[in-house]
């Protein structure tokens, strides 16, 4: 979650970059535009969970695994922030689900960037959720993962009981780094 002294801290950023494209003239004017990539669509994205850690994400009633998008078609594309996530049952019908987006029980939020994925590459964020006794345990068979600036979903399985369907995502960063 974003603080009003991080805005405060990104505008005098911003304001310090302004400054110095002035003070540098139109040397960086006259440098090429970056060419622009196409948000990445579920058409050319394939999504897997995976363990990077050789203990695994497994503590006090948490458990966590690492989300990965891969760029599987032929051009470069973008993603820039948090995927969207809900939890299906053995015939792919809606379960309840809460997503919050930030740093999880095992990884810490990178926060969002934009990252331009050639055909190939990868980006990661980290997802995790508890599975301790309470009132409300949704016992998932399968997980929707909808990128970000996305309306469509790619679908992984995922043969886990959630606590109360909370799950916790970070922002997709090149890696995560996993304890």
């Amino acid at each position: 979650m974003r603080t009003t002294a991080r805005k405060a801290a990104g505008a005098g950023a911003a304001m310090a970059l302004a400054a110095a494209t002035l003070v540098t003239g139109a040397g960086a004017a006259s440098a090429a535009p970056a060419e622009a990539a196409a948000t990445c669509g579920t058409s050319g994205l394939r999504a897997s969970l995976a363990d990077k850690s050789p203990g695994g994400q497994s503590g006090m009633s948490h458990e966590g695994t690492v989300l990965t998008l891969t760029n599987t078609s032929d051009h470069t594309c973008a993603l820039r922030g948090y995927p969207g996530l809900g939890l299906e049952d053995a015939r792919h019908g809606p379960l309840e689900t809460h997503t919050s987006w930030g740093s999880t029980y095992f990884i810490p939020d990178p926060g969002k960037q934009t990252l331009r994925l050639r055909p190939g590459e990868s980006a990661e964020a980290g997802l995790a959720w508890a599975h301790a006794d309470a009132p409300t345990m949704v016992q998932a068979r399968y997980l929707e993962i909808t990128p970000p600036a996305s309306r469509d979903h790619l679908t992984v399985p995922f043969d886990k009981t959630v606590t109360n369907g909370d799950l916790s995502v970070t922002a997709f960063a090149r890696t995560v780094d996993v304890p």
